[in-house]
């Protein structure tokens, strides 16, 4: 995402000016980060984290235990749904 940029968030971003001690332009740049950490996929994340976690000396089966306790923690990006879809969560 271009950190100049924030759609959809200008809301937030001026919410944050006003009452964080930040600029405008680093409101952008608070959104456009915490939009990008939450952006992540989740077998990305599982890729990720695994590989810290290893390289911080776990072993696979407390690694994988530990990803398992903080998958549920985490925010995902939800699918696309076509108008089709969310027709059928409204109505069934």
């Amino acid at each position: 995402m271009n950190v100049g940029q924030v759609p959809q968030h200008d809301d937030l971003v001026e919410y944050l000016a006003a009452s964080c001690p930040l600029s405008r332009a680093e409101a952008v740049r608070v959104v456009a980060e915490v939009l990008g950490y939450f952006s992540e996929l989740p077998e990305e994340y599982v890729r990720r984290r695994h590989r810290e976690l290893k390289a911080g000396g776990l072993s696979n089966d407390l690694a994988f235990r530990q990803i398992a306790a903080e998958i549920p923690q985490r925010r995902y990006v939800p699918p696309d749904l076509s108008l089709r879809q969310l027709r059928r969560i409204v109505y069934g």
